[in-house]
């Protein structure tokens, strides 16, 4: 019965089924080692492990989000699995073909002694147990029984330990392939039973070209500064490239999508605008400054795209400066490198190091405000008003002759009756003498960690002091050297600022090293339990227990010893009598 029949009985011919769309980064995931970009190092190892016969029973990939984790996983469980066009092939091999029945069934992620199990949603125990239990039998159909978790990081604790025996002697059958994105998250003892591989963020260079192939094989035109800035957004990660490859396909529709669509897709701003924003920012003209970000904002800019294209902008000059002719945030021969040149020749790197400090300070304002254009504004005006400002060192350096200039003009009063010959002689030794009192204040005796605390304060080193009573459990003071276990709250430079700050004082080197474990209380906890002690001993106090018994729900809060209190003013006045 053709269609005119089908008509004719009152039916319609059913439409053809539209091919469903396949994103780019499914369409042009890579099948075998020849298309994974950028992990040479995977690949040459790899491939001599299989050549060899040296292939391990548990690997463990880990990288940013995007690197191709997964897609390394299921290319190494084909590649073990793997029996040719022929089907006679009975080795694993590193090239695998594509074509035979486990190749495709493994490609789809249905074959059956190949198993995916995400962790993330997987967690448990039982989950881990359902592993265990399945090692014991051999292969279905396939050569070797593979195991794929991904996210392997998000497994707990009780997991973990109930893999650990299965991974370090699995039957002869049996491998696994683990994934993650936080490998500091894995135990130990798992990572030593792995073979690992850190996949790298791809370079930008080599993500523009990978684009652009695909872009050619898709027909699409597109600019090279547009997939310039598409492999800068995705910051190494080749699924995001393609993603935002996917999105500037379908947002732009013209002939050719070009740098300024994508820029507008992505909120970015023309980096030669960023780069005259920051420069009036530095030159201290502010109105002109926030009047280029509010048109900038004005145009779709996203105030965070800005504040990381300053610090971006900020970092190349200060590469630029340290090293000429470094390359980064610009190309080698644009015109904004030339203009990026001459900037950075006019600015110090310590203003360049204060701008970076400032503006990632201001990034995480931006970030967590509820206006981030007004928080953006806010960053710029600090900046603005403080690169007037001369740097640290030079206050530093103004205030310590300032502060040495003083003794020397007491100098003559100090011995009115000296003899003429005898201050000739012995000129260099009178206006030298008051060197050991200045060196005795600088360098004083630190004894106790109280003894640091009290320096700081009297510095004013406020926040060093605050760390040092807070988050340090001392555990040994010498003259030099000192060793503590940070608490959890402790930043990670604390030892290094404390190293420098007790040089700055002291005149000489401190050794400043942390410990793992041990520690007396801090100084804090210290005051705290001083305190809970004295509390406790009056509460024992007769009269004072009669009051808490006689006044249900009081509470001892503080404790004042007036007998000290009283003679404190006595000795004042004594002392000024």
């Amino acid at each position: 019965m053709d269609e005119s029949e089908n008509r004719g009985l009152g039916f319609e011919a059913a439409p053809a089924k539209p091919e469903a769309y396949r994103v780019l980064a499914r369409k042009y995931r890579p099948q075998d080692f020849t298309g994974l970009i950028g992990q040479e190092a995977l690949v040459r190892t790899l491939s001599n492990a299989f050549a060899t016969g040296r292939i391990a029973h548990a690997f463990m990939l880990t990288g940013v989000r995007g690197v191709g984790k997964t897609t390394t996983a299921r290319i190494i469980a084909r590649a073990l699995n793997c029996i040719g066009p022929d089907g006679k092939a009975v080795t694993p091999t590193i090239h695998p073909c594509g074509v035979c029945d486990p190749c495709v069934a493994i490609a789809e992620s249905r074959h059956v002694d190949v198993q995916e199990m995400d962790a993330a949603s997987r967690t448990g125990i039982d989950d881990i147990r359902e592993i265990i239990e399945g090692v014991r039998y051999a292969p279905a159909s396939a050569r070797y029984k593979v195991y794929i978790i991904d996210e392997v990081h998000m497994l707990s604790k009780q997991a973990f330990n109930g893999l650990l025996k299965t991974l370090e002697e699995p039957p002869p059958h049996v491998k696994f392939i683990f994934a993650t994105t936080e490998i500091r998250k894995v135990p130990v003892t798992v990572l030593s039973r792995c073979q690992r591989f850190d996949l790298r963020r791809i370079e930008t260079d080599e993500l523009v070209r990978h684009l652009a192939t695909i872009a050619d094989t898709e027909q699409v035109k597109i600019e090279a500064a547009a997939l310039a800035a598409i492999a800068r957004a995705a910051e190494g990660s080749v699924r995001d490239a393609l993603s935002l490859l996917d999105q500037a396909m379908a947002h732009d529709e013209g002939d050719t999508i070009t740098a300024e669509s994508v820029r507008a897709m992505l909120g970015l701003v023309d980096r030669s605008r960023v780069l005259d924003l920051f420069e009036k920012v530095l030159s201290g003209r502010v109105a002109e400054a926030l009047n280029d970000l509010t048109e900038l904002y004005d145009r779709g800019a996203d105030p965070l795209a800005v504040m990381q294209d300053l610090l971006e902008i900020t970092h190349f000059l200060t590469r630029v400066k340290v090293a000429p002719g470094a390359e980064g945030f610009f190309d080698g021969g644009s015109g904004e490198a030339a203009r990026s040149a001459d900037l950075a020749a006019k600015l110090s790197v310590p203003s360049l190091t204060r701008a970076w400090q400032m503006l990632l300070k201001g990034l995480f304002e931006v970030r967590d405000a509820t206006r981030p254009i007004a928080a953006a504004e806010m960053a710029l005006i600090r900046l603005a008003y403080a690169a007037d400002l001369p740097p640290t060192d030079k206050l530093v350096r103004e205030l310590m002759d300032a502060d040495g200039a003083e003794p020397r003009a007491r100098v003559p009063s100090a011995a009115p009756s000296t003899p003429r010959a005898s201050v000739s002689s012995g000129s260099i030794a009178t206006a030298r003498a008051p060197a050991p009192q200045m060196t005795q204040e600088t360098a004083p005796t630190l004894r106790t960690l109280e003894d640091i605390v009290t320096l700081a304060g009297a510095r004013g080193a406020s926040v060093l002091k605050v760390h040092l009573e807070n988050d340090v459990h001392l555990v040994r003071l010498e003259v030099g050297q000192i060793e503590f276990r940070p608490g959890p709250r402790a930043p990670r430079t604390l030892a290094g600022d404390l190293a420098q700050k007790l040089k700055d004082w002291t005149g000489a080197r401190w050794v400043v090293t942390l410990a793992r474990e041990g520690g007396a209380p801090t100084l804090a906890e210290q005051k705290r339990e001083k305190h809970a002690a004295q509390i406790e001993a009056v509460a024992q106090e007769p009269l004072v227990r009669a009051v808490l018994d006689r006044f249900p729900g009081a509470e001892i809060v503080g404790v004042h010893d007036r007998a000290a209190e009283e003679i404190a003013p006595a000795m004042d006045e004594s002392s000024e009598g």
